[in-house]
């Protein structure tokens, strides 16, 4: 029980950290401008190993760690394709969707950044008060 219930709070964090990926730029536009640079950093880390995983297709730890849980549970592993194929793909959108759903999320991203730059050289551009 202990295993499955890893398996799942694994499988929670590793939604959540697709999730930040896809839209984790935006939380800059809500943020303090004095956290924004943490705010970039930890989004370009984050951008920069998931685009590196589904590009390059290096394996992700936390595909491995649910996996390992999962058996130790009495559970089936995730397939070797991985997490986002298991959970997303021809769950959230159809396999045929992926192309786009890629350009979508390199998007999104991108639109989130200019959002940060535009929103930086604001403050930079506006008198001090």
């Amino acid at each position: 029980m202990m295993f499955q219930a890893l398996a799942v709070v694994v499988a929670v964090v590793h939604v959540l950290f697709v999730g930040y990926v896809v839209v984790g730029g935006f939380l800059s536009w809500v943020i303090p401008l004095r956290f924004i640079p943490a705010a970039i950093t930890a989004h370009l880390a984050a951008f920069l190993w998931g685009f590196g995983g589904v590009i390059i297709g290096y394996d992700c730890p936390l595909t491995h760690l649910e996996s390992w849980a999962r058996v130790r549970g009495g559970w089936e592993p995730l397939p070797s394709s991985g997490f986002i194929e298991h959970y997303l793909t021809g769950v959230i959108y159809p396999e045929s969707a992926v192309g786009i759903v890629q350009i979508v999320v390199a998007a999104l991203v991108l639109i989130s950044w200019i959002g940060i730059a535009v929103r930086v050289q604001s403050r930079r551009l506006s008198p001090q008060s």
